[in-house]
């Protein structure tokens, strides 16, 4: 089927499901992008509706996700569209995306559903704020080899939420590839003691550097949001706190950059 109207309902909605409070009525989010969408399809993720812009197209990989996506819907579990360019420019975040975007469920991981190696590897990210610094930090874990992200608040609806499609963006993709549970903080306290996983919470009031921080045992880093870092609950539950020096005049570094010299200080202590 074809959409040439700005007036079509099914456009009017993609629009609404930039605002957070539609996403969640609907349990519904958008991912954009070739990358993203095949990376999506290639972990069972199935879409509800799918969007092409033919005249858009920029990868030969294209056909084959649209084969895919055809034989979903072929199946009775995809809707395709075909739209215009001016359609797409209206739907898209962004104009570089490839011509394709698709409308997936919520998919929503149990702490306990989480694959723990031995030892376990995870990153706790509390109070979050900033999309493209969750996106980041899935871009490095994915790299990092965790075996998950963990992300948490207590305070509803507040920082980012993990289905916001600037974080799949951000991400490239590496929210479909990284295992990702969500919970509030004494939920995953309770959770990360229960399995015996010590907890390193990040923070410029600790007196132990981050390289001397023991990190080959199981272990969950634990790193707070970009303008009030740690919560005292996170403090106060810490097994151990890290320090990143810091020798300048600036007093936090970003927080995706925090994070991924952690992880991978966690690596190299454990061997690459």
């Amino acid at each position: 089927m074809q959409i040439t109207s700005f007036q079509n309902k099914r456009i009017k909605n993609l629009v609404k499901l930039r605002q957070r409070r539609h996403r969640e009525n609907q349990q519904l989010t958008v991912v954009e992008g070739l990358r993203e969408a095949a990376l999506a399809l290639e972990r069972q993720i199935v879409p509800t509706e799918a969007y092409f812009c033919p005249t858009l197209a920029s990868d030969d990989d294209q056909t084959v996700l649209y084969a895919a996506l055809e034989a979903l819907e072929s199946q009775g579990r995809t809707e395709c569209f075909e739209v215009t360019a001016e359609i797409y420019a209206k739907i898209a975040y962004r104009g570089e995306s490839g011509g394709l975007l698709l409308v997936v469920p919520y998919f929503h991981r149990p702490l306990g559903a989480l694959p723990l190696g031995e030892p376990a590897f995870l990153a706790v990210i509390e109070n979050v704020e900033k999309p493209g610094n969750l996106g980041a930090i899935l871009r490095t874990a994915d790299a990092a080899g965790v075996d998950g992200v963990i992300v948490c608040t207590d305070v509803p609806g507040a920082g980012t939420d993990l289905h916001n499609p600037n974080v799949i963006r951000a991400s490239l993709g590496a929210l479909f590839t990284v295992p990702v549970a969500v919970g509030s903080s004494a939920e995953v306290i309770n959770w990360l003691r229960g399995k015996g996983i010590r907890m390193v919470a990040a923070t410029p009031a600790a007196d132990t550097l981050y390289t001397n921080v023991d990190m080959t045992s199981s272990v969950a880093l634990v790193m707070g949001s970009e303008s009030d870092g740690l919560t005292g609950t996170w403090l106060s539950a810490a097994d151990e706190r890290a320090l990143i020096p810091m020798q300048g005049n600036v007093d936090s570094l970003n927080l995706a950059v925090s994070t991924a010299l952690l992880l991978y200080e966690c690596v190299r202590q454990r061997g690459g």
